[in-house]
């Protein structure tokens, strides 16, 4: 590296002072640091999330929550329900635990260290609340930051194993000023310039600074373990209708899903498959089946209809109008499930 670490930090945001994305949550340089609430709540959004899948979410949640006491204050059933459809549900529901905690409290922590004692909040979440709404220097790594510094300093190592470099030289080019909008700046380049596949070096700040450009192979950088293929799951989703509703139960537990409203299933998991039987007795019918790949399995869920004459015994639910199942907050699985069991009745 020819260059000093100083050089690459001001480079770096003197590209950013021209090229920011404007985003909903996010202060253009110059302005005043956005609300607190606004970064958490769009960090966490963020999380293994695209950006244009975010912002409808987040303004929906800002529109109806405009502030960390507005959403404490709210049902956890509604939360959840606002938050079908974005996926990685523990996301949500550390949500609701976090801003309890906030509005108990007051106001976030203005410090790493404190944000780090917040439900939901690991290592890269509070350090990018503390950068970019409290102003002080941290050290951000998301998977952006990864990508670009891994090529900017060619670390040929493996993740997860290289991440303990990566983290070290992200921390020597972080200003101790700006540290913030230089999170941002890391960001931006690695969400449109330094991509994942057919990097645009010829546009890039930093590029005259990029070991892995030198190589002639910048995408070959990070360098990534083969992955485990995941494996195949099965199980059953069960419409149960009745006067023109539908039972739906809330998932219980902090497994798969869990605290979301959902069909009755048959007790799949994403470590074994499904028991096939239903909760009541039926005449049932096959709907057919949905498919959808989660983080650590693929399922393919059955669905059967039935209709009955009172609800299920033993079991904790309720009657939605189907007319109204559209405002249930059903996940994106038993969305689909949904449809097809309307479509099949």
């Amino acid at each position: 590296m020819t260059a000093s670490m100083d050089m690459i930090g001001g480079e770096l945001l003197a590209w950013y002072d021209r090229h920011a994305r404007d985003l909903p949550w996010r202060a253009l340089p110059g302005k005043p640091a956005p609300d607190p609430y606004r970064v958490w709540l769009s960090e966490v959004m963020l999380q293994q999330t695209t950006v244009a899948a975010v912002k409808p979410y987040f303004a929906k949640f800002t529109q109806r929550w405009p502030t960390i006491a507005d959403l404490a204050a709210a049902p956890e059933e509604e939360i959840m329900a606002a938050w079908a459809g974005l996926g990685y549900y523990s996301r949500a529901r550390n949500l609701v635990k976090c801003a309890r905690v906030v509005g108990e409290a007051g106001a976030f922590p203005e410090t790493e260290a404190g944000l780090r004692e917040l439900p939901g909040l690991g290592v890269y979440t509070a350090a990018a609340v503390a950068a970019i709404a409290f102003g002080r220097r941290a050290v951000v790594v998301d998977a952006n930051v990864e990508r670009v510094v891994s090529r900017l300093f060619a670390i040929d190592e493996p993740l997860p194993g290289a991440r303990k470099a990566i983290r070290e030289k992200a921390d020597a080019i972080t200003p101790d000023a700006r540290a913030g909008d230089f999170a941002q700046a890391m960001m931006d380049l690695g969400s449109g310039v330094c991509s994942s596949r057919n990097p645009v070096c010829s546009l890039c700040p930093l590029n005259a600074h990029c070991e892995a450009r030198k190589t002639g192979e910048p995408e070959r950088f990070p360098v990534k373990a083969q992955k485990k293929p995941k494996p195949n799951r099965t199980g059953t989703a069960f419409w149960i209708e009745c006067a023109g509703h539908v039972w739906l139960e809330t998932r219980q537990g902090n497994g798969m899903l869990a605290g979301m409203r959902a069909l009755p299933d048959d007790g799949w998991t994403a470590r074994s498959d499904g028991t096939g039987q239903p909760p009541v007795d039926a005449d049932w019918q096959a709907a057919g089946a949905v498919r959808h790949t989660f983080t650590h399995a693929h399922l393919e869920l059955s669905v059967k209809i039935g209709q009955v004459d009172a609800a299920p015994a033993d079991r904790e639910g309720q009657w939605w109008p189907l007319g109204e199942l559209g405002e249930a907050g059903l996940p994106t699985l038993y969305a689909k499930a949904a449809q097809l069991a309307l479509a099949g009745r």
